[in-house]
């Protein structure tokens, strides 16, 4: 090379590496957004009825019986304006289980109940728990984040563990 040409190679070089870097940030950032986003948005299905109960009917379940996806059992109202049923359905899950009873909020329109009080707050949130850890994971091998990857995981995991105490 003579000396009086610039360097083009090293400058393309420079330049084609900050454009890589700059293409893994912003797709690794998108796909940690992503990740939050959904957990909000599985988690807002459930939590919308239990952290939002003005107007809505509040009441007890006593599980009588459980199949592979629903339990069932009546409804004793406990809201102003909520009327009594013989039968409404909740999830099957672990924080369900026969005999028990427990405090529910009614989804509008419908014989299907979810359930309410800080225990159905945390329990809705789970979705959200788990994005947080899944999102930690991204933010720090695609980011380089150890800082804001240590804040999401503890997060997920404090609200995991809430949601477990809780159920």
């Amino acid at each position: 090379m003579i000396p009086a040409m610039p360097a083009t190679p090293l400058t393309s070089h420079r330049a084609s590496v900050a454009a890589l870097r700059f293409g893994r940030l912003a797709s690794m950032g998108v796909v940690a957004l992503l990740i939050l986003v959904a957990g909000v948005w599985a988690s807002w299905g459930s939590a919308q009825y239990v952290m939002l109960t003005k107007g809505r009917e509040l009441g007890t379940i006593e599980v009588a019986r459980c199949a592979r996806e629903v339990c069932s059992g009546p409804y004793t109202p406990s809201s102003h304006g909520s009327v009594a049923r013989d039968r409404v359905v909740i999830e099957n899950t672990v924080a369900v289980r026969k005999g028990r009873t427990y405090p529910v909020v009614v989804k509008p329109g419908s014989t299907e109940v979810v359930r309410s009080g800080s225990a159905g707050v945390l329990y809705a949130w789970v979705p959200m728990g788990g994005a947080l850890l899944l999102a930690s994971v991204v933010v720090a091998g695609g980011l380089r984040r150890t800082r804001l990857a240590w804040v999401l995981a503890g997060s997920g995991i404090a609200l995991l563990t809430a949601a477990f105490v809780a159920v």
